[in-house]
């Protein structure tokens, strides 16, 4: 074994050294996760439902990019979050980079297992603590393939906007960002390496009642975009909180729950974002810091804070009304990327995005945690609409919390 991490650690400063004169080196990995048998999936806060059948396969996905002596790994997982309660098992697990540049992200989907452990109302849990182990073994056995394969790529980042039925605000139609970023690594056989595209939706075509577990309109999206580019191609989601879902309205305005529906909302999601990335030029100059940054939230929520305090997972509370967890800022060639713990309403979004100091400016909603909703002390507890992101917030002081952190991490590249 020793020799094995010797041989590995070996290949790493061999190619950190290619890294150096060349610019940057990516790699990539995939693994499975789809439970068997299938488990029941959570879409929120209580009990789990039952399920009969699956359509795609819940996966995480490792990209790992290295520029010099700077190296991260974005990672994505189907599942409605992913508390860094499990996330720090994972970078326990990988010891060739800092666990504060391992930043992992859930697409959000309502069709995947519980990873919170939420109450079943009985005393219990529908959670599997086995499960648990198994995703989180996975998704370092992904992040350790991907460090494996770096490669020599070229980038290539693009912003547009999103054009068809594929995303609206079921609070207010029309209060969402419709901008979706695109990060590509081109090997040099000039094929891609990865496609990662960055937008904000709810994946809940299907939703958590409809027996079904999947990545939802996701797994359509990545199979499009790897069937027409190759490589592998990955989500993370952005600032979709309150409410910003998918686009699946029929005429007489009910919703459309099935999987041909999936299909169009995922395939439309990738045909716009090949078309904004196929509008970019590769990356002049290579440039790759990762900012980190440790930062606490308050618990004002009697029934988060009963969350927390009765999962399995034994989340850590400061004086028991506080939870801390990691923020990044990452500089990417011209882009600048930031961690969100939640899912932030829209405005916060485009608040930040606005105070980012990149051409293109990305932010990973529901990365390194999920404490749900994110919003600003006017809004929580404000209209009827809100009753419920309000009750499943830490609290009202969460908004504020984020946007200040925020600001801090972006004064670092000022």
């Amino acid at each position: 074994m020793k020799i094995r991490v010797l041989f590995i650690l070996g290949i790493l400063l061999a190619t950190s050294m290619i890294a150096s004169a060349e610019g940057y080196l990516a790699g990539v990995a995939v693994r499975d996760v789809t439970p068997s048998p299938l488990l029941p999936v959570s879409g929120g806060i209580g009990p789990s439902n039952p399920v009969e059948e699956q359509h795609g396969n819940l996966t995480v996905r490792a990209f790992a990019v290295q520029n010099g002596e700077s190296t991260v790994v974005f990672v994505s997982s189907d599942f409605l979050g992913f508390p860094s309660a499990l996330g720090n098992r994972v970078r326990e697990k990988v010891h060739w980079i800092p666990g504060e540049n391992i930043l992992i992200g859930a697409s959000h989907t309502h069709s995947a297992p519980d990873c919170y452990g939420f109450p079943d109302g009985k005393g219990g849990t529908s959670a599997d603590p086995k499960y648990w182990d198994l995703v989180c073994n996975q998704m370092a056995a992904a992040i350790h393939s991907a460090l494996a394969s770096l490669r020599p790529v070229q980038l290539k980042i693009n912003t547009g906007e999103a054009r068809g039925k594929i995303a609206y605000n079921a609070y207010a139609e029309a209060l969402y960002d419709p901008r979706c970023h695109v990060i590509q690594a081109v090997g040099s056989d000039g094929k891609p390496v990865v496609t990662l595209v960055n937008y904000a939706v709810h994946p809940e075509v299907l939703g958590s009642n409809a027996g079904i577990c999947s990545p939802d309109l996701i797994w359509p999206m990545t199979e499009r975009i790897e069937q027409e580019l190759g490589g592998v191609a990955m989500f993370m989601n952005s600032a979709q909180g309150g409410m910003v879902t998918a686009d699946n309205r029929k005429e007489d305005g009910s919703d459309s729950r099935t999987w041909d529906e999936c299909l169009r909302i995922g395939h439309l999601l990738a045909d716009e974002a090949m078309r904004i990335i196929g509008e970019a030029d590769f990356q002049t100059e290579s440039h790759l810091v990762v900012h980190a940054s440790k930062v606490s939230f308050p618990v004002e929520s009697r029934e988060m804070l009963a969350v927390l305090e009765a999962s399995p997972l034994k989340f850590e509370l400061e004086d028991q009304s506080r939870i801390t967890t990691t923020m990044n800022l990452v500089e990417l060639g011209n882009a600048q990327i930031l961690t969100i713990p939640g899912e932030a309403l829209p405005n916060i979004g485009y608040y930040l995005k606005r105070q980012m100091q990149g051409e293109h400016n990305l932010l990973f909603g529901l990365t390194n945690d999920a404490f749900g909703y994110i919003m600003t002390r006017v809004d929580w507890g404000s209209f009827k609409r809100y009753q419920y992101i309000t009750r499943v917030s830490l609290g009202e002081g969460t908004g504020e919390a984020l946007i200040t952190e925020s600001i801090k991490l972006i004064d670092r590249t000022r």
